[in-house]
């Protein structure tokens, strides 16, 4: 840990070489969120498409992974096929581990393989293996065999897939890893499958030293905040119900899209509760390596085969956000039809919430008389789970001319079909909380379009007086407190007990008491330099808009006041603008 400069895996796919490199410095870029911006300032191609071959798809972690508890997070960096801007996604599982024991602070894959190839990345080895076979092959059944192709490792590997949806180009295709995490949002599936790749092996076949020279120091530190993590009621709400717990309150708030945003409530929301799937579905607890928590909710599909005398048994991992996505706003209200849409969605590689989203726009639109049968193929209709299974058929496998459409974002296919004011895009499809003005115009502008980059959604179900500029200072610093917590790399759920004064320490320990002392000047900086990268590869946060849909809710809080929407987003995208601004023309 005294070297400052990251460790850098490089794959060339075209030409079958690689190469590892120092990059950067610890104390400037910190890792994750920072490192992967860095890295495509460096290697990327702001003015060619996210197809080009040559762009970079980028995985990165920081420099407390590993180390500490909850420190446990990959970052995703590429160009999106979405918008075709430079993006992030983020994911746990194994990955983060395995990177940190095979040696390497991010990996990068660049060029594209000319038939289709799983990627196998170790400390003491890098290769390619022929993958052509696996081409069409749902994101399980590649899973089962890329097991048995690199057999040595288990526990201590990553295994990273697409499913048909990566190779059909959509524009919201994921990375599963490890089965129950995924890099979801902004289409990283596809990166991938531009590329050939079918799957990334990640082997963590090395050694770790632990840090500082008085291991007893970090041992303490270490118990510290073990200790801290187990132990509070936060902590406990993620393992025990999990996300899936804010059903029910967001619910009795008028805050929860349900059917394509036309309720924001339903007495028949009870049976997708946390409550509902802990009681009937839940049958273990799985965690991310390095996490203590288990906030990981994996439930039981029991699915009859035509002949009524057989059974199948799946299991399916759920929180708040598919069942918000392929539940409520879908119209299925019951707990085993949500899990049985997830587990369609899983299968083809595709994101949950911009799958439900796009399928609710679609089912409005069918209603409405824009789409035709001939268009959708099924009745699609809310609650309908039989013609939903069927239409993510279609969407992964870009069955017609509509649903190749449809796979390109619910926008763009409103563009072509109509019904553009009831889209529930904000930047993207919509996560799951209609919570009010300051997050529609958070997520509509922020760096991910991600009800992630702030907690505006919290921000909204306060009582305050609707003040654009509070509205906006709170998610600009909002943000950069989670910039240095997706740098370091944290799970989120871990920023209560991650205060300043514990990464200071925590960060002295292994050896970066400068970044230590400097935290909030390095998360302003990688704060700008993500700004800069996204406004570099054509970002105009002035054409992004707010669907009529979004002011037509109603919460606890009563009606949507759109000209406190408009200043906060107006002031916002000010922000955005001198965030991202070079550093030569900038004005303090």
């Amino acid at each position: 840990m005294s070297d400052a400069a990251f460790r850098v895996c490089i794959i060339h796919l075209h030409r079958g070489k690689s190469e590892i490199v120092t990059f950067g410095d610890k104390n400037k870029h910190i890792g994750g969120s920072g490192l992967a911006a860095a890295l495509f300032e460096q290697f990327g191609l702001p003015g060619e498409p996210w197809s080009h071959p040559d762009q970079p798809l980028i995985f990165a972690i920081g420099c407390l992974t590993g180390y500490f508890p909850l420190m446990s997070k990959t970052v995703a960096g590429f160009k999106s096929p979405y918008h075709d801007q430079y993006a992030e996604s983020h994911a746990g599982g194994r990955l983060a581990l395995a990177m940190r024991f095979a040696g390497y602070d991010a990996i990068v894959l660049r060029g594209r393989a000319r038939l289709p190839v799983a990627v196998h990345i170790g400390s003491r080895i890098i290769e390619t293996k022929d993958a052509n076979y696996l081409w069409g092959a749902n994101v399980f059944t590649a899973g089962r065999v890329i097991r048995r192709a690199f057999p040595s490792g288990s526990g201590h590997r990553s295994i990273l897939r697409i499913g048909p949806a990566g190779e059909t180009l959509s524009a919201y295709a994921c990375i599963n890893v490890d089965t129950f995490r995924h890099f979801g949002r902004l289409g990283s599936g596809s990166v991938m499958g531009v590329k050939n790749v079918k799957a990334i092996v990640v082997s963590g076949d090395g050694d770790m030293e632990l840090p500082g020279t008085d291991s007893k120091v970090y041992g303490k530190l270490f118990k510290k905040v073990y200790k801290d993590m187990t132990a509070t009621e936060m902590m406990s709400k993620y393992h025990d119900l999990g996300t899936p717990v804010n059903i029910a309150p967001l619910n009795a708030l008028k805050s929860l899209p349900i059917r394509n945003l036309q309720q924001t409530s339903d007495p028949d929301a009870e049976g997708l509760s946390g409550e509902k799937f802990g009681a009937d579905l839940l049958i273990r607890n799985a965690a991310c390596s390095g996490c203590p928590v288990g906030c990981i909710h994996v439930g039981m599909l029991r699915e009859q085969f035509q002949d009524e005398h057989r059974f199948q048994i799946r299991q399916v991992s759920y929180d708040f956000e598919t069942i918000f996505s392929l539940g409520s706003m879908v119209g299925l209200m019951d707990a085993s039809s949500a899990l049985a849409l997830m587990d369609e969605v899983e299968k083809q590689g595709l994101d949950a919430m911009s799958t439900g989203v796009a399928l609710a726009w679609a089912t409005e639109a069918f209603q409405k008389g824009l789409l035709s049968m001939e268009q959708v193929e099924y009745d699609l209709a809310f609650g309908n789970l039989q013609a939903y299974k069927e239409a993510v058929w279609c969407l992964g496998h870009a069955k017609n001319e509509f649903y190749r459409d449809l796979a390109q974002g619910s926008m763009h296919a409103a563009g072509k079909y109509g019904g553009e004011d009831f889209a529930c895009v904000l930047g993207q499809e919509m996560a799951g909380y209609a919570t009010g003005e300051t997050f529609f115009a958070s997520q509509s502008l922020s760096f991910r379009h991600s009800h992630l980059d702030t907690g505006a959604y919290g921000y909204d179900q306060k009582h305050h007086d609707k003040n654009p500029d509070k509205a906006v200072a709170f998610m600009v610093e909002d943000e950069r407190e989670r910039v240095l917590l997706t740098s370091l790399v944290a799970c989120l759920f871990a920023r209560g007990v991650y205060k300043k004064e514990l990464l200071a320490e925590c960060l002295a320990c292994v050896g970066l008491p400068d970044l230590a002392a400097n935290m909030d000047q390095a998360s302003e900086d990688m704060q700008r330099l993500r700004w800069r990268t996204r406004l570099a590869t054509g970002f105009e946060p002035e054409k992004s808009r707010v669907p009529k849909r979004f002011l037509e809710v109603e919460t606890w809080a009563g009606n949507m006041e759109p000209a406190y929407l408009d200043a906060v987003r107006q002031g916002y995208i000010k922000v955005i603008r001198e965030l991202g601004a070079p550093a030569e023309t900038r004005q303090e």
